[in-house]
């Protein structure tokens, strides 16, 4: 065990939107009974198949960073975010402005200088154009979002349209969310998939992803 390879995985979002609740699912199959307020940071890990059922199938570990979403912590978070090979990102379905806060906390993992913190809509999607992080975008809460839908609220976030990234739905007190075979369930482990190729098997991804580097290279090389 001590020989397999890792990836690291943030998991942002504001404070109360279920960041635990969904590492536990993800990494326990099961759900928290009493999840605890995160304080800094919280570790868990994941087995992870990669290509499962192909000649090129491999175990790796899956290391999944659960950051505390309070505003208080915002100015020593960084110490978690360098190096990192993929994000989730996290929001409420019942609460519309934790899914307009998820720019700026891309914003924030990528060094960006954010003029307004916690107010999404002042980010251009260019801004984030370099930005060579696979992503996964979650909205959690879906049971609760249901009795919703006729209130007008949105269940398709832009930020995962913007990046293309992959997004999925579910209640992190059901199990049959993230069953093996379901839709959520394929969608999270092709994320996982990418991590890994990113960090193991394409040669941009040669060594740890530091998002700091990565905003020079942007800079140095963007063209109007």
């Amino acid at each position: 065990m001590a020989g397999i390879d890792k990836v690291k995985i943030l998991v942002l979002g504001d404070s109360g939107v279920g960041k635990t609740s969904l590492v536990h699912l993800m990494c326990q199959n099961e759900p928290t009974t009493n999840p605890s307020w995160t304080i800094g940071c919280s570790v868990d890990v994941k087995l992870h198949e990669y290509k499962a059922g192909t000649a090129a199938e491999k175990t790796y570990f899956v290391e999944l960073w659960d950051i505390g979403g309070c505003t208080g912590h915002q100015n020593s978070r960084g110490i978690f975010y360098n190096p990192v090979n993929g994000i989730i990102l996290v929001h409420d379905l019942t609460n519309r402005k934790s899914q307009h806060n998820l720019r700026s906390w891309l914003a924030e993992v990528l060094r960006k200088d954010c003029k307004s913190q916690g107010n999404g809509n002042d980010y251009d999607p260019e801004e984030f154009a370099g930005n060579q992080i696979p992503l996964l975008v979650i909205g959690t809460k879906a049971d609760q979002a249901e009795n919703m839908r006729d209130k007008g609220k949105s269940r398709t976030s832009s930020v995962a349209e913007e990046f293309g990234a992959d997004q999925f739905d579910l209640d992190c007190q059901g199990v049959k969310y993230l069953a093996p075979g379901s839709t959520n369930s394929v969608k999270l482990s092709r994320f996982f998939d990418k991590v890994i190729e990113r960090r193991y098997y394409s040669r941009e991804g040669q060594g740890h992803y530091s998002p700091q580097l990565d905003r020079r290279r942007f800079k140095n090389s963007h063209v109007d």
